[in-house]
């Protein structure tokens, strides 16, 4: 059996040996809320993440984030590393190098892609060296004719060094402006996402597919030969980012038909990541900023786990 594919995405290929050699198959996909240094980029609209800027951004603050970050990677992981980590809202490599410093107790490497944004925000994909080989990886760009977006991540990897996985991470364009006037921006990125399944799955009919990421939508089954895990999850009263009272289930999971039955996934919510919404009541995630007040938080999305049991 195989995995290919992620979006923030992640796509698998897992063959037999790799059924016999791991119980299960731990994935995290986490929109960590602007995770930017406090130095200036010339080529990125990073200006209100300095020490002088609008967020008060210095060195202190940057990291605390990291280790609030950290903290969360470390609690969902236990004992045993997630073998990969797909990460949304980071600003560059320097980013992923003090995040893995801080995570310094697993193995992690990273996979990152300066993109296009205009917030200088991307992608970007941590993985457990002790259990994934990189093969190849690249940049799967969007085109919105005269406006950017964050490109899809894609690797081609090899689990426990003989089986072959797929990926892609990505977060696709935002709902500001409105959801309905800015859904055919997330429709072309959707294009882009179902080309690169279909053409795995020409090659890899069987393949085990898993895609994942901030998808800044209510979960659908609109991608196919996939399943939505988080289909119910908004029916049931659940989700990763909350808006003016109302939870959405911003951050998904897409599983191929072949992991849908041995496939789990779960939103992370303990209580410590979350805080009072005394404006609307319930909980929310304890985020970094409100607006340009910084509140100590971890991200204003939380995150969400899949587990494959192999």
């Amino acid at each position: 059996m195989k995995f290919p594919h992620l979006i923030l995405i992640v796509l698998f290929s897992i063959e037999c040996g790799f059924l016999l050699a791991q119980d299960s198959l731990t994935i995290i996909s986490y929109n960590v809320e602007n995770l930017f240094d406090n130095q200036h980029d010339s080529l990125k609209n990073d200006s209100s993440f300095l020490p002088q800027g609008n967020h008060y951004w210095t060195y202190q603050k940057y990291q605390t984030k990291l280790d609030r970050i950290a903290q969360v990677i470390v609690n969902i992981s236990g004992w045993e590393s997630a073998a990969l980590v797909g990460l949304c809202e980071v600003e560059n490599a320097r980013c992923l190098r003090d995040l893995c410093h801080h995570l310094k107790r697993f193995h992690y490497q990273y996979i990152h892609y300066e993109s296009a944004d205009e917030r200088g925000i991307d992608v970007a994909l941590l993985y457990d060296t002790t259990k994934v080989k990189i093969l190849s990886s690249k940049p799967l760009r969007i085109n919105l004719h005269n406006d950017h977006t964050r490109d899809i991540l894609y690797a081609c990897c090899l689990f426990n060094h003989r089986d072959t996985l797929h990926t892609m991470v990505c977060h696709l364009p935002s709902r500001l402006g409105g959801a309905s006037t800015t859904a055919s921006k997330r429709k072309a990125s959707k294009r882009v996402i179902q080309q690169h399944i279909d053409s795995i799955l020409c090659l890899q009919p069987h393949a085990s597919i898993v895609v994942m990421g901030d998808m800044n939508s209510h979960p659908e089954n609109d991608l196919q030969n996939m399943h939505n895990m988080m289909i119910n999850s908004e029916k049931e009263g659940k989700g990763t980012h909350k808006y003016q009272g109302i939870w959405s289930c911003l951050d998904q999971f897409y599983v191929s038909y072949s992991l849908k039955d041995i496939a789990q996934a779960t939103i992370f919510a303990p209580n410590w990541l979350l805080e009072e919404d005394t404006k609307y009541l319930d909980y929310q995630p304890k985020r970094t900023f409100i607006g340009f007040r910084y509140h100590d938080g971890y991200s204003d999305h939380l995150p969400v786990v899949l587990k494959v049991n192999l």
